[in-house]
């Protein structure tokens, strides 16, 4: 009889092993993803990580969400004095919901593999649709400066991030198309996060590519 007592309590914790190892991401959760509805207003000058990091907690603040830290989706080069930042680094563990409460990754893998970013999922803080190809005006580009992975790009032979996001006139940004899928067969192309340079870094710039200098924002916490 005892024996069969401890093969009951094998059998049990097993089972309970198995069942959190097969638990799966909520279906629903709070905010924790959005595209800023507005540019702080001065194109891929953000004031540095710092500034952009300001203004998701700000609209995030506006919506009811300022509760949890905020961080800007985006890249910086290296440069003489400091290292390079990854954007994916800087974002959390997931999951993440968008303001309707639809899951958009898992964690940082999924993020940056087979994610739910689209144009219908990837919605502002106030739950809006982002303008996208085929929209007047077009504000599918978003400032990123990453690769596909979500790590920065080499600073040579240029940078890819408005001088680290402090520039407003010289230079240029990679960006990604929020509206990924259905633009082109492409790989390149159908990227959240990496898919072609800006043509400058002031707002009308940002503009003439087919964007409004709007960022991905993410709950860090």
């Amino acid at each position: 009889m005892p024996r069969l007592a401890a093969l009951s309590r094998i059998t049990i914790i097993a089972s309970t092993v198995i069942a959190a190892s097969c638990a799966t991401t909520p279906p629903t959760g709070p905010m924790s993803f959005f595209i800023t509805s507005v540019n702080p207003g001065k194109g891929a000058d953000l004031g540095g990580l710092a500034g952009a990091d300001a203004h998701c907690q700000k609209l995030a603040t506006a919506v009811g969400a300022g509760s949890r830290t905020w961080h800007a989706y985006l890249s910086t080069s290296s440069t003489k004095d400091t290292p390079a930042v990854n954007a994916r680094d800087r974002i959390g563990k997931g999951p993440w919901f968008n303001a309707k409460g639809e899951l958009i990754a898992t964690d940082v893998e999924q993020l940056h593999g087979v994610n739910n970013i689209t144009k219908l999922t990837a919605l502002s803080e106030s739950g809006k649709v982002i303008n996208g190809a085929g929209d007047t005006p077009n504000t599918h580009d978003i400032l990123t400066g990453s690769r596909m992975d979500g790590t920065a790009l080499a600073p040579t032979p240029t940078n890819l991030t408005c001088e680290n996001w402090t520039s407003s006139g010289e230079g240029i940004a990679m960006l990604g198309h929020s509206d990924r899928k259905g633009l082109t067969n492409e790989p390149w192309s159908l990227s959240w996060n990496s898919t072609h340079q800006s043509r400058g870094c002031s707002a009308d710039a940002l503009k003439s590519t087919g964007g409004a200098g709007l960022l991905y924002c993410f709950a860090a916490n």
